[in-house]
C-alpha cells in the first residue's frame, strides 16, 4: 500500500525537535511565538496628523464610562478637538505665555495657545435684563433660601466594616425606636442614656440644621418628617443608626430678583459661551479631514 501523507521525511522524525514537515509542504505553526497584538483602536488622525493610541489610552483615564469602548471614544474625541484647536492656533500664529492656576500648576505652551485662541475667536453676548428676568420667572423654585430644620436624634454607633456588630446594633436601635414611638415624651431621657453623639448631653438636640450640614440619609429623613414626628425605624448612615425627631421646620423664603440677578446673568453667559465654543469647534471639524472617530456624534460608541 502506498502512503499518501507522511509527517516525517523518509519515515524519520524531523531532526532538531522542530515542527514536523510533510512532503506536501505543510508546516505546523510554532506555538512558542505569540501572535502580534491587534491595535486597540483604529487609526485616528486630524488633517493627516495621527493621534497615537498610547495617548488615547492615557486620556481615557479622564473619561470614566460604563464600558471601555465608550471611554476610549470620549478620549479620542477630546484629543481630536485638542488637535483641531492646536492646528488653528498654529495657522493664526497664536503664541501665549503660560499661566499658573490658583494651585500653582503651570499651563503648557499648547494649553496657553488654545486658551488665547478661544479668547480671540469666541465671543458670547452678555445676558440682558429681560433674559435674566425671564429665567427667574421660569425657575422661581431655584431661588429660595434653604429651609431650616430644628431636630434631635439618638445615635447608635456601628462600624460599617464589622457586619456582626452592625447587625446587633441595628436590632438595638430598632427596639429603642419602638419604645420611643410609644413614649415620645421620653425621647430626651432616652437620648441622654443611649445616644453616642455629644448631643446626648442636651437630650439629643442638634439645634438648627441647613442643607448639607448632615449626612444625606439624615437630611432625606428630615424632609419626610412633620413637626413633632419621630422616625418609625432607625435611619442608617455610615455612623450607625439614628432615631430622629423633627422639632421645627422653617421653610425657605423666595429670594427677590435683584438679589440673584448677577448670579442668573453668570449662568446664562456661561451657557452662551459654552455653546459658542461648541459651534467654533464644529466649524473647525467641518473643515477638517478626520479619520477614526466622529466628533459630531457625542453618542457614537466606538471607533471605526
Amino acid at each position: 500500500m502506498v502512503k499518501l501523507f507522511d509527517k516525517t521525511r523518509n519515515g524519520r522524525a524531523a531532526a532538531g525537535g522542530g515542527p514536523a514537515e510533510s512532503y506536501s509542504g505543510y508546516r505546523e505553526p510554532d506555538t512558542h511565538v505569540p501572535p502580534k497584538a491587534r491595535p486597540v483602536l483604529g487609526a485616528v488622525s486630524v488633517n493627516g496628523i495621527a493621534i497615537a493610541e498610547s495617548d488615547i489610552l492615557a486620556e481615557a483615564q479622564n473619561h470614566p464610562a460604563e464600558n471601555p469602548g465608550t471611554a476610549l471614544a470620549a478620549a479620542a474625541r477630546a484629543l481630536v478637538v485638542r488637535q483641531l484647536l492646536l492646528q488653528k492656533a498654529r495657522e493664526l500664529d497664536i503664541l501665549a505665555a503660560p499661566r499658573a492656576d490658583g494651585d500653582g500648576r503651570q499651563e503648557t505652551d499648547e494649553d496657553a495657545a488654545i486658551r488665547l485662541l478661544i479668547e480671540r475667536e469666541v465671543s458670547a453676548p452678555s445676558a440682558s435684563e429681560e433674559e435674566c428676568r425671564r429665567f427667574y420667572d421660569n425657575n422661581r423654585e431655584k431661588f429660595r433660601s434653604a429651609p431650616i430644620f430644628e431636630a434631635s436624634h439618638i445615635l447608635i454607633t456601628a462600624d460599617p466594616a464589622d457586619e456582626g456588630t452592625r447587625a446587633s446594633r441595628r436590632l438595638e436601635a430598632e427596639r429603642l425606636a419602638a419604645v420611643i414611638v410609644g413614649h415620645p415624651s421620653e425621647f430626651a431621657t432616652m437620648a441622654r442614656t443611649h445616644s453616642a453623639c455629644p448631643s446626648a448631653a442636651t437630650g439629643g438636640n442638634l439645634g438648627q440644621l441647613t442643607r448639607g450640614s448632615t449626612v444625606a440619609e439624615f437630611e432625606r429623613a428630615l424632609q419626610r418628617l412633620k413637626e413633632g414626628e419621630i422616625t418609625l425605624a432607625p435611619v442608617e448612615s455610615r455612623f450607625g443608626f439614628h432615631i430622629i425627631r423633627l422639632d421645627r421646620r422653617i421653610d425657605g423664603d423666595q429670594l427677590p430678583f435683584d438679589l440673584v440677578r448677577r448670579r442668573i446673568a453668570g449662568w446664562l453667559e456661561a451657557s452662551a459661551w459654552s455653546k459658542a465654543v461648541s459651534q467654533f469647534i464644529a466649524v473647525l471639524a467641518a473643515d477638517a479631514t478626520i479619520t477614526g472617530i466622529d466628533v459630531t456624534g457625542a453618542d457614537d460608541p466606538l471607533l471605526q
